[in-house]
């Protein structure tokens, strides 16, 4: 069993508070066409507002692919969680038959990655909230350079194909850290639109020449590299920074992406 760790801290572990606020973020109005998407993982007070905007949009498939960086450093650079995940609105379990069929090239099955990360964590009340019957492939990225998201990409498809599965892949990324509101918003602008452009080897150039401080820009590139696959194309649906709702001389940005067929 993998247990909540930020239960508490970055949203409320009281069952009633935690439905509380999922109510206020989310409003149910599911696109069919979407494939794959970029949420935030911030404490919701601060981004789950965005959060719930990009959740609200997801359809109701048998797999949501989770796939988030690595902030602890523990475990294997590239781990998928094979245990049932619980939160204070009950247990997920994990698609074990799809994780079966991924071709293991960069995948190593690990749960020591995923112990005290809460990237992927905070997607799944969102998820629980709106969803009922749905499995989970939870993916943790500690390498996020470009040839390991175009193989993790692959072998999401290879897994799909394989199993026949209806997936939608959430990549949980914030976006550039710790700067004053404006630069903030100017910076995330410029990786916004590398984004928009389906180009990920632009989008990698982008994020290098910048020094972009984005946590999850290789979760991105997995979406990216997927929804091209499918022959996707991304639309922005919001976007914010923690200066919305705190001090605004050290903000954090907050996108949500969605990758639509």
């Amino acid at each position: 069993m993998r247990h909540p760790t930020v239960a508490g801290s970055f949203y409320p572990a009281n069952i009633e508070s935690l439905l509380a606020m999922l109510r206020e973020f989310v409003k149910p109005d599911p696109d069919p066409s979407i494939i794959a998407c970029v949420s935030p993982h911030a404490g919701y007070i601060f981004s789950g507002r965005t959060a719930g905007k990009i959740h609200s949009l997801l359809p109701d498939v048998e797999t949501y692919v989770l796939i988030g960086p690595n902030h602890t450093g523990y475990g294997s650079p590239v781990a998928v969680s094979m245990d049932t995940w619980k939160t204070p609105l009950g247990e997920v379990e994990v698609d074990t038959e799809f994780v079966d069929a991924m071709p293991k090239l960069v995948v190593d099955m690990d749960e020591i990655a995923h112990r005290y990360e809460h990237s992927l964590e905070v997607q799944l009340p969102f998820l629980q909230y709106i969803h009922k019957d749905f499995r989970i492939v939870p993916i943790c990225m500690g390498m996020q350079d470009e040839e390991t998201a175009k193989e993790i990409a692959y072998e999401i498809i290879k897994a799909k194909e394989a199993t026949g599965r209806e997936v939608v892949v959430i990549a949980s990324s914030d976006m550039n850290h710790y700067l004053p509101d404006n630069v903030c918003r100017q910076q995330d602008q410029k990786v916004i639109e590398a984004i928009l452009s389906m180009d990920v080897s632009e989008y990698y150039k982008t994020i290098y020449d910048m020094q972009a401080s984005v946590c999850g820009y290789g979760p991105i590139a997995v979406a990216m590299n997927y929804a091209n696959y499918y022959n996707g194309r991304a639309e922005l649906v919001d976007y914010s920074t923690s200066g919305d709702v705190a001090d605004k001389n050290n903000v954090v940005g907050y996108t949500a992406i969605a990758f639509r067929v």
